[in-house]
């Protein structure tokens, strides 16, 4: 079932102490008073290490359904190895009961899927020109691209549910061959797939406007996955599955339709090793299949132009195949803490950070007092965590991980945390810039990312839950504004569920851990407080 991570309450007196203490994204400075003089203050600020525990997690049975986008191609990570993805959809036609007049003839069929872009100028004609968003890998290295008519019926309910929720369909990333898991059956949608309907064998993402040439005008659309059938043999599929069945009560209720036509199956592969990923708007206006027609006039003798048009509506999986041949994710030392923590998106890899493997209540007697009263007054909590210096020497060039950023969420509650929550610096207009108290940016230099947990602490000493969020989930994300949840299939520990935004980011970091061999650059966790002397 999807899952959205749901706000957060805060007692009053924690809002309270949060507004008037934050701090900013910066360590703590001491400043003298000159007012009462150095050595008249009545309390001291100090700042120590508190110890932690991080340790990896694989991540392999991950849903893949319900995402606000999906991947599409093929991505060389430098770091781990070769990830495909590839895309199972149903479609829906935007009108039931067509009429398709007399003697209907298909004359093209378009796929139209578009891409994230953004306009970055205007030509001399006032044509707008774009640069892609979300394209990752070599775009100059082609992969194939194949569309099957899919016969694997994508339902919406799971007949195994108690309370009939949604089928969730999981991630099988190990595997060679496009498959999932719907937590009964392995799917191979290899063995499903039908007709071939279209093959692109050297295909590559274009930042090109689309031109749309009518017969009265041409017009320009946002670059797009965008192809036109017009060849006969292909064309007669399109002809005997929609055109001839115009009576057909398939085409005449949406109930029917999803089970008379299953939908696409759109298959990456690689050619050469290498290739690169997109991004694709399946949700868009402009995201469908038209079926362009022409059908007899009124008029004797002419005819007139007809569409019939399917959108991605339905079910939408995007199945992953990842072959990581540079790198192993090793088995967790959750008693000491791994050296090395490698986070990875598409089904890859997460880090799990204990933030208290020794228990919180000696933190708990050492800030409060036997009354519940702050003995020491937090100023600001954070953890340091530092990039491979390695991770850097690959052929994207130093920019690689430039707009990387590391989510951190509170894995025991399965939601993000209290300083996410309050973070002043959130915008929806650029993701990239959005949240940078609680999740800073990548360090340009030191490699280093700053995770903020100053409310998520104050919120552990005032809190008598009996489920403390005392374990912090590290994943790598492009967006941290998207926060739903990515249910996990039959975990086996605390992780139950992983932000979804780190399922649509095929790249990957390795980060130094809490056990790491350097003590410059080893994960390290930061109190700064004030007590009085």
């Amino acid at each position: 079932m999807k899952k959205n991570f749901n706000a957060l309450k805060f007692p009053v007196a924690f809002l309270i102490l949060a507004a008037f203490f934050i701090a900013c994204d910066r360590d703590f400075n001491v400043i003298e008073s000159d007012v009462l003089g150095k050595d008249n203050t009545n309390f001291s600020t100090k700042f120590k290490e508190l110890p932690v525990v991080a340790y990896n997690k694989k991540l392999d049975s991950v849903q893949i359904n319900s995402l606000s986008s999906n991947m599409l191609g093929v991505f060389n990570d430098p770091a781990y190895g070769l990830t495909s993805a590839s895309i199972v959809a149903q479609v829906t036609p935007s009108t039931y009961s067509p009429d398709f007049g007399t003697n209907p003839e298909i004359e093209s069929v378009v796929l139209n899927i578009p891409y994230y872009s953004t306009i970055v100028n205007y030509d001399t004609d006032g044509n707008a020109e774009y640069q892609l968003d979300s394209i990752y890998g070599n775009t100059s290295a082609p992969i194939k691209l194949s569309v099957y008519q899919n016969d694997y019926f994508l339902r919406d309910g799971n007949p195994n549910s108690e309370d009939n929720s949604i089928q969730n369909y999981f991630s099988n990333s190990n595997s060679s061959e496009n498959s999932m898991f719907t937590g009964t059956f392995t799917i191979n949608f290899d063995e499903h797939a039908k007709e071939k309907l279209l093959e692109i064998p050297e295909f590559k993402p274009s930042e090109q406007s689309i031109q749309i040439i009518t017969d009265t005008d041409t017009t320009y659309a946002a670059p797009a996955l965008r192809h036109t059938i017009t060849n006969p043999d292909d064309l007669s599929f399109w002809y005997n599955t929609f055109i001839a069945q115009q009576d057909a009560e398939e085409l005449n209720n949406l109930s029917k339709f999803k089970k008379y036509f299953r939908g696409l199956y759109i298959k990456a592969e690689s050619t050469n090793g290498d290739g690169s990923m997109a991004l694709l708007n399946l949700a868009s206006t402009d995201a469908s299949i038209t079926i362009n027609y022409t059908k007899d006039s009124t008029t004797e003798g002419e005819r007139t132009d007809g569409t019939y048009v399917l959108t991605f509506t339905g079910n939408i999986v995007n199945p992953i195949i990842n072959n990581y041949n540079l790198v192993t994710i090793p088995t967790p030392n959750k008693t000491e803490g791994d050296d090395k923590l490698y986070l990875k998106g598409q089904a890859g890899s997460m880090a799990i950070v204990d933030l208290f493997p020794n228990g919180v209540q000696a933190f708990k007697d050492e800030f409060l007092n036997g009354d519940d009263n702050l003995a020491k007054l937090i100023n600001e909590v954070h953890l340091e965590v530092y990039e491979d210096s390695l991770i850097n020497t690959n052929p994207y060039g130093e920019n690689y991980h430039r707009y990387d950023r590391i989510y951190a969420y509170d894995i025991i509650n399965n939601t993000y945390t209290y300083d996410y929550v309050n973070d002043l610096s959130a915008n929806t207009s650029t993701p990239v810039n959005s949240r940078i108290i609680s999740l800073s940016q990548r360090d340009t230099i030191s490699g280093m990312y700053k995770i903020r947990l100053t409310d998520h602490f104050y919120n552990l000493l005032l809190s008598d839950s009996e489920t403390e969020n005392t374990k912090i989930g590290l994943v790598i994300s492009n967006n941290v504004n998207y926060t739903d949840n990515a249910e996990i299939l039959n975990s086996e520990d605390e992780v139950i569920g992983i932000p979804a935004a780190t399922f649509i980011s095929p790249r990957g970091t390795i980060l130094h851990g809490s056990n790491a061999t350097n003590e410059n650059r080893k994960l390290k966790l930061k109190i700064f407080f004030t007590e009085p002397n």
